[in-house]
């Protein structure tokens, strides 16, 4: 296989930002695509589908996992759905969502969720557990509820690996989404998918769109995950992460 000449990328990246900045004419049908009417709309469309699966997993699977996690019961099922998520492939996923409860944004949701949910889960049961237990027995001592060593010192000390559960769902659930146009859900994945619609530029600039949607979520929650960890716990990691 030859390589592709680096003018020949440069010329094809420029055709996709042209794609994203300005209506370009479609090869299929007599009409204009791209620009950032329609950008913004299937942008939109993306963020509203992925956002709502995302926070589904996240009220689905965060507090069961930090109570098992807290009753230190339920590993082997936490374990289970992490490895259980790594195994199943989306398209299959959506599919068979689909197939047997039918076409809907709810549904549509609800399976993109599921990519969520296990990392969030495993993370958040992995993060109570490894919480000091000397930690916990102080909040025992002060007199605590079970609830309150939970609120209060279990769940601050786990926020880096319990985030990251929340950040690799995110992630999981966007570049997800983009097949859920294959199930009549607009996302960026319009562009992806329909090449003789949009062209090749346009299949590059709906993947260049996903990346970056990615990566600006990845940077918000990793801002998140900065102003919630308790700065105790930041400076300690930092210490021995430069020791």
């Amino acid at each position: 296989m030859t390589d592709l000449p680096l003018a020949d990328i440069f010329s094809s990246f420029g055709d996709a930002f042209d794609f994203i900045t300005s209506p370009q004419p479609s090869g299929f049908a007599d009409r204009e695509v791209g620009g950032p009417s329609e950008v913004l709309a299937k942008l939109g469309a993306h963020l509203k589908v992925s956002g709502a699966a995302f926070l589904v997993a996240i009220v689905l699977a965060l507090p069961l996992g930090a109570w098992l996690g807290h009753r230190g019961r339920g590993e082997g099922v936490a374990i289970a759905i992490g490895n259980a998520g790594r195994a199943i492939p989306e398209l299959v996923l959506i599919a068979v969502t689909v197939a047997f409860i039918g076409l809907s944004f709810f549904n549509v949701v609800m399976a993109l969720a599921i990519m969520g949910i296990p990392p969030i889960l495993t993370n958040a049961f992995v993060g109570i557990r490894q919480v000091d237990r000397n930690a916990v027995e102080a909040g025992k001592g002060m007199g605590m509820t079970e609830g309150e060593i939970l609120r209060k010192v279990e769940l601050p000390l786990a926020v880096p690996t319990i985030m990251g559960g929340v950040r690799t769902a995110a992630i999981n659930i966007i570049a997800t989404a983009t097949i859920a146009t294959l199930a009549g859900e607009t996302t960026l994945g319009d562009f992806i998918i329909n090449r003789n619609v949009f062209g090749d530029s346009g299949v590059l600039a709906g993947a260049i769109l996903v990346a970056l949607l990615a990566i600006t979520v990845e940077g918000v929650l990793a801002g998140i995950q900065y102003l919630l960890t308790p700065r105790g716990l930041s400076m300690q990691r930092a210490a021995a992460s430069s020791a």
